[in-house]
């Protein structure tokens, strides 16, 4: 008899209207349920729950998912009748409106996009330093304003956060949206706003003067974030922009040509583009009158602005899911201005901008002044050693004495030098260092002035610089790569090195007699706030997936195994925070691009005070001593030397398939110091993969690196500099 009455209740369910949309929302927020939940119980996607209780487009659930909504909405309207007063407007299906809670126009400064348009307006210092507010972030439910407002209005659209209240007053509504082709504009913390905008000149005017969008300074003397609209391929074509960018260029360089309509119409409008033109990442500003400024980002995601690489799968989600990814970035890391690499290179700037307000002792007015422990406003061009072959100071010099050569590792040992016990162990297994580069950069004392020229200095291990010294009377273990050469390779002649790989040689006992020297008199750790940011940003992420730092070795590897499960929306974030790491480090060495450069030009990456390939070495030789001393270490307490080395990955042969199998432990089992140490901050280890040691031979013979597949997915590990 259950059987039959199931049966009509299902019959009833398929066929019973539903409650409007206002009362499907409401009735899930009476009982506390989140749009997650009721997804996950009906075996639907968010965003589709989300569309049923959309206020101005729902739409209507079929089949059996319909059945089993119905059903959920009777048990609740059950116990959540609806209020007397708000039946009559609920069988209408009307939206009670949403109060308008944000008033008046948003202060919004942003800084110039590139050195040569930069502006500098004195200011008084100011009392405390503007820092956004972290948090984990929440999935909310996303609330429409009431209704549309003209472009001209000087008010903000109306809407109501489901979560706290926002850090800056001045952007009520966080640092971007999503927009779509209908004109939603998705924003974080589960806004929706009304975008009514049909061309690219009145989305950038509503977004300066009514959408409530931006961030406030990193630091206290720097610039508030411009805010950022991501289009998607609708809202691209809606506002008149092509649906994909074609031509024979890199996707990343291709650009609207300066006839194109929706170009002229911005230029038609006083606004202006910067050197990199209409592209994926497009930035459309106003020059700055006193102290306010207009600027405001574009990324195009049909244009691929977000690299699949660095944003695995974000291009692909719901508007809401991509401004949530973004919306996290921009609150741990930055609000993103371009690829990850340039928001790695602009996080530098904005935590340590290059002027300050000072006070000039003859007027006593505010003036701008440099900022200690910043690169300053101009550029500088690198002792010739430190530049590359095409540089002016090079091509023009006829310089011919050599270049730092410090790279990542890409190093595979000779077979011939396995011995007979390790070609027994019936496993390889690949460790992989977190955000390598990240843990290089902390505390890392750098050059801030221009190089000077030394002849046979003696050496200091605490001035950075590069020195040219003879190594190659320094004979180690040949199953162990050369610390001192990125492919593992004894030298054979002087040399140039950064700081730190001269200094490892003396901490392993060996005399260093300098030849000459480009040293630089100012110095300062100049990356401290950039490293202590990404890493919360690392670290705050991986625990937001469950991988948190009271974890025992056993639980955090397990841990790691799921990870990317629990939130992919969150996997994408971190993924991201890895890419801004590399591509930041790669961008202090940015190579010309194009088809057209002529060897002695400048680039524009030239004329950044942030084109410093001396600090990008600083780090580099540091990450790539950093493992040395750390195979060293394993070979002396393990006696295990490793079959391969990729950047920030080491392949092992091991008895078990497991790192917890070959890693050494106290008997009291803490791991011991000097090796490596599973865990989930940067520097520490984690799983790449795990083979058959047969497999990982079979490609040492081969001549390929095993360190680069051992992942064992189909996707190779990428040895990208971010160049």
């Amino acid at each position: 008899m259950s059987e039959l009455f199931d049966a009509v209740d299902a019959l009833v369910a398929s066929r019973a209207p539903l409650p409007p949309a206002a009362e499907r929302k409401r009735l899930r927020q009476a009982h506390g349920l989140t749009l997650d939940q009721v997804a996950a119980a009906l075996k639907v996607r968010r965003a589709t729950v989300s569309g049923w209780e959309s206020a101005r487009k729902p739409t209507e659930p079929r089949g059996p998912e319909r059945e089993a909504y119905a059903r959920l909405l009777n048990k609740l309207a059950e116990i959540y009748p609806a209020p007397a007063a708000d039946t009559a407007a609920l069988d209408e299906g009307t939206t009670v409106p949403v109060p308008e809670t944000f008033t008046g126009q948003s202060a919004a400064v942003a800084p110039s996009p590139t050195a040569s348009e930069t502006s500098t307006s004195p200011i008084a210092p100011e009392a405390a330093t503007a820092t956004p507010v972290e948090a984990p972030f929440t999935p909310a439910v996303p609330e429409r304003p009431a209704a549309r407002r003209p472009v001209t209005s000087s008010r903000r659209p109306a809407a109501k956060k489901a979560v706290k209240p926002a850090a800056d007053p001045r952007f009520p509504h966080g640092p971007l949206a999503v927009l779509d082709g209908d004109g939603s504009a998705y924003g974080v913390d589960g806004i929706v706003l009304d975008c009514p905008a049909t061309t690219v000149p009145e989305l950038v005017e509503w977004t300066l003067r009514e959408s409530g969008l931006g961030a406030p300074k990193l630091n206290r003397y720097g610039k508030e974030s411009d805010p950022l609209i991501v289009l998607t391929a609708a809202a691209a074509v809606k506002l008149g922009l092509p649906e994909r960018l074609e031509g024979h260029e890199q996707r990343r360089s291709l650009r609207l040509p300066e006839d194109h309509p929706v170009v002229k119409q911005v230029v038609k409008a006083k606004w202006q583009l910067t050197q990199r033109g209409f592209g994926p990442w497009a930035r459309i500003y106003r020059k700055a009158q006193g102290r306010d400024r207009q600027c405001v980002q574009l990324a195009i995601l049909s244009w691929d602005a977000l690299d699949e690489r660095s944003w695995p799968g974000v291009a692909e989600m719901e508007p809401a899911d991509i401004a949530r990814v973004l919306g996290v970035y921009a609150q741990r890391v930055i609000t993103p201005r371009g690829s990850t690499a340039v928001s790695g290179l602009e996080l530098m700037t904005a935590l340590r901008p290059p002027t300050r307000p000072v006070q000039d002792p003859e007027t006593g007015n505010w003036v701008s002044g440099p900022n200690p422990g910043s690169l300053g406003t101009e550029p500088m061009d690198p002792a010739p050693p430190e530049a590359t072959p095409e540089h002016p100071v090079v091509v023009n010099s006829g310089w011919t004495g050599g270049f730092l050569n410090e790279e990542a590792y890409q190093w595979v040992r000779p077979v011939d030098l396995l011995s007979d016990e390790e070609c027994l162990l019936p496993f390889a297994v690949g460790l992989d260092l977190n955000t390598a580069f990240l843990a290089a950069a902390a505390r890392l004392v750098v050059g801030l002035s221009a190089p000077d020229h030394f002849h046979a200095p003696k050496f200091n291990p605490k001035i950075p610089g590069s020195w040219l010294v003879d190594l190659s009377h320094i004979e180690l273990d040949p199953r162990l790569p050369s610390p001192f050469t990125p492919d593992g390779s004894r030298p054979t002649s002087p040399a140039w090195y950064q700081t730190h790989t001269v200094a490892y040689a003396q901490e392993l006992g060996y005399d260093v007699q300098p030849i000459e020297a480009y040293l630089r008199r100012e110095t300062g750790a100049y990356l401290d706030p950039w490293h202590d940011r990404l890493k919360n940003a690392y670290v705050d992420t991986l625990a937001d997936l469950g991988v948190t730092r009271d974890l025992s070795d056993a639980e955090f590897l397990a841990a790691m195994e799921r990870h990317k499960q629990v939130d992919p929306a969150l996997a994408a974030v971190l993924s991201a925070i890895k890419a801004t790491v590399k591509g930041g480090v790669g961008k202090l060495r940015e190579r010309p691009q194009g088809r057209h450069y002529k060897e002695g030009e400048r680039w524009p990456a030239l004329e950044r005070p942030t084109w410093r390939p001396d600090i990008r070495a600083a780090v580099i030789s540091k990450a790539r001593v950093n493992m040395h001393r750390k195979l060293n270490n394993m070979a002396k307490m393990t006696g295990l030397y490793p079959l391969a080395v990729l950047s920030d990955c080491v392949v092992y042969p091991s008895p078990g398939p497991s790192p917890l199998d070959f890693l050494p432990y106290a008997a009291s089992g803490k791991p011991q110091p000097g090796g490596f140490r599973l865990g989930p901050t940067p520097g520490l280890a984690k799983v790449e993969g795990v083979q058959e040691l047969s497999w990982a031979v079979d490609l040492m013979e081969q001549g390929y690196n095993p360190a680069r597949h051992i992942k064992g997915d189909g996707h190779d590990a990428v040895f990208d500099e971010g160049e």
